[in-house]
């Protein structure tokens, strides 16, 4: 008898697992998906937005829908070396986000959370100039030069992320309703 719970166990807990990679990998494409629609608009999207969404979400498992985003952006462009950048520029964000306190009132969720997407939005040049400087192999002067050519786009990326970063709050929480509703794991976070 027990044996039996433990299989129907086991393929609950496999079937749960196929349905977070499945819906991980909608999210993922989402965020790849967003990018594109977006890409007439420079520096404006809703990548830092939808970042902070599934770690608010899903907490450490939001890297699993973060680095199929990041992927799919080698598959369809290129693993060239614009690309290398994108294999860290994502965690910070999320690291802040998953730092944060758990238990924040609504009111302050709605300030610190559209500042923490604003703030990497105006340190994504700068977050992206160390793999410019190993790369292309800059000097310190030059990577510095190269932050600074940058910072209007920056200051673009930032205001835009400002924006966006309302939207975390209410579409954590729908991510975390419809979890529930279809009897999926997802961590309590936004009350």
């Amino acid at each position: 008898m027990s044996t039996q719970n433990e299989n129907r166990t086991g393929r609950k807990k496999s079937t749960l697992m196929l349905a977070e990679l499945i819906l991980f990998a909608m999210l993922g494409t989402l965020m790849f998906c967003s990018k594109i629609i977006m890409e007439a608009l420079p520096n404006v999207h809703l990548l830092g937005m939808l970042t902070v969404t599934y770690t608010l979400a899903f907490r450490a498992k939001a890297l699993i829908p973060i680095y199929i985003f990041v992927f799919l952006n080698g598959l369809f462009f290129g693993f060239a070396a614009w690309w290398v950048a994108y294999l860290y520029i994502w965690l910070p964000l999320w690291a802040v986000t998953m730092l944060l306190p758990k238990h924040m009132p609504k009111k302050i969720q709605y300030v610190v959370f559209p500042l923490v997407c604003c703030l990497h939005g105006l340190a994504f040049g700068t977050l992206y100039a160390p793999a410019q400087a190993l790369l292309f192999g800059l000097t310190k002067e030059q990577t510095i030069a190269w932050i600074i050519a940058g910072l209007p786009w920056d200051l673009l990326h930032g205001i835009s992320n400002l924006f966006t970063g309302f939207l975390a709050i209410p579409l954590s929480a729908l991510l975390q309703m419809l979890m529930r509703k279809a009897n999926l794991s997802a961590p309590n976070r936004i009350e």
